[in-house]
């Protein structure tokens, strides 16, 4: 089962934050802080959902909100910590103050990429690209090294005569030579008989 929803949406406004809204949240949130977010619009006297609130007050109205420019140092800063957590952009916004974690991941995506890819540096990797495009075709080329392991098994071939092992296999031409008497015209079959009698000579009668 999943998670039950934070309110009733069916009874909570939805749209635009009007400027009455937002100053019932800030002066909660000043007087009780922030606390639970699903029971938060109650007591606020407000009829929005608890994520409404928590998006509201963490990407428009915290008092600590940076507003404008990134600067250079937050530039370094997100690509620093991008290369560590990569799009971890909740994790990234913590270290930067005042950041959310949404105006980082658009200034990431407008900005920064663009500015490594500039400077020859793949922004997935943080590695110099030449490096990133050599190593790409090396691991195409890999798998076709492991064709056919595997398949090297010992042939066996029996006849009427016995069996016979894999050195009897003809391995080029993939079939039996006519050395094993597999409808080579060999007749298998052998019958014995009798010797015939001679007369004795003279000379043995004697």
């Amino acid at each position: 089962m999943g998670r039950s929803p934070c309110c009733e949406k069916a009874h909570t406004n939805k749209g635009a934050w009007t400027k009455e809204e937002d100053q019932r949240l800030v002066a909660y949130i000043k007087a009780h802080g922030e606390g639970c977010w699903r029971s938060l619009p109650k007591a606020a006297g407000l009829l929005r959902c608890g994520k409404s609130c928590r998006l509201r007050w963490i990407n428009y109205l915290r008092p600590d909100l940076k507003r404008g420019n990134f600067t250079q140092e937050e530039d370094e800063l997100i690509i620093k910590f991008h290369q560590i957590l990569g799009n971890k952009w909740s994790l990234i916004a913590a270290r930067l103050p005042g950041r959310t974690d949404n105006e980082i991941k658009n200034y990431w995506n407008t900005h920064i990429k663009r500015k490594l890819i500039a400077r020859g540096i793949d922004p997935r990797t943080h590695q110099p690209a030449s490096a990133a495009a050599a190593v790409a075709p090396a691991a195409a080329a890999a798998p076709s090294s492991h064709l056919h392991h595997g398949d090297d098994k010992a042939v066996v071939v029996r006849s009427s005569c016995g069996s016979r092992d894999s050195s009897d296999y003809d391995s080029t031409s993939g079939s039996v030579p006519h050395q094993l008497g597999l409808g080579g015209g060999i007749d298998l079959n052998l019958s014995l008989s009798p010797p015939t009698s001679q007369p004795l000579s003279p000379a043995a009668a004697n």
